[in-house]
């Protein structure tokens, strides 16, 4: 077994932080750029690619030259951070200056930043993959087994960190809006028994005057319907 550099456990430690606490997904993104490049793989910019539906795109970053090099990579749809993404493997490149005609335009945006050494690892959970985290130096990376191999596995706690924030707040906007849409079922059906009440009316022909109200005024049903219940009034159009 490869013996990994000082600091892996405080790294996967720190990771695991955004796992336990209520972060959002933005906040756990930002946790994994930062943790990438504060750990011994030796990068000291990154980058965190996720697919969207207008493509791949980098969601969280930390250094000045993660993003550049990330858009350059999307612009000429190529580069190790998209092989990786693509193809589920990882892509070493310790010298980026080698690779010029492979990547020109990751090649040479690599030049202006004065970035030498790349590392690109998917972002897999199971055989889903999630996106990509691509770690950037400024200095020669020594990519040993050792490292690569230490690299994958803060990559395999990252997925899992991203995939558990993203589910998380999928979930909790998913209960909220329940909770939202009940809420406001049960206040129009308080305004419908007021205005069938007070009227005399039907309780669906309460509900049609409070939609026809909504519609002529312009105004959300839910909150026609709670200015009846606190007022036990429709709403004028002089209000």
């Amino acid at each position: 077994m490869p013996e990994y550099p000082d600091g892996f456990a405080a790294l996967v430690v720190a990771l695991n932080t955004s796992m336990v606490n209520e972060e959002s997904l933005n906040e756990t993104l930002q946790r994994v750029a930062f943790i990438a490049c504060e750990s011994p793989i030796g990068a000291d910019h990154a980058g965190v690619t996720l697919q969207r539906a207008t493509g791949p795109t980098t969601a969280a970053f930390h250094g000045d030259c993660a993003l550049p090099l990330d858009r350059a990579q999307y612009a000429a749809d190529d580069g190790p951070c998209l092989t990786a993404y693509r193809t589920g493997k990882t892509v070493a490149v310790e010298s980026i200056a080698d690779e010029r005609d492979r990547w020109p335009k990751f090649a040479e945006a690599a030049g202006e930043c004065g970035i030498v050494s790349s590392l690109s690892l998917p972002l897999a959970l199971k055989t889903e993959i999630v996106g990509a985290l691509n770690l950037y130096a400024s200095q020669p990376l020594m990519l040993d087994e050792a490292r690569v191999h230490l690299a994958s596995l803060f990559a395999e706690q990252a997925a899992l960190a991203v995939t558990n924030a993203e589910l998380y707040f999928k979930t909790y906007t998913l209960t909220q809006n329940l909770m939202l849409a009940l809420e406001n079922r049960e206040r129009i059906g308080q305004a419908k028994g007021i205005l069938a009440t007070r009227l005399g009316l039907t309780m669906d022909d309460a509900f049609d005057l409070l939609r026809r109200t909504s519609q002529r005024m312009n105004i959300k049903l839910r909150d026609i319907a709670e200015h009846v219940t606190n007022t036990g009034e429709l709403p004028s159009l002089s209000e």
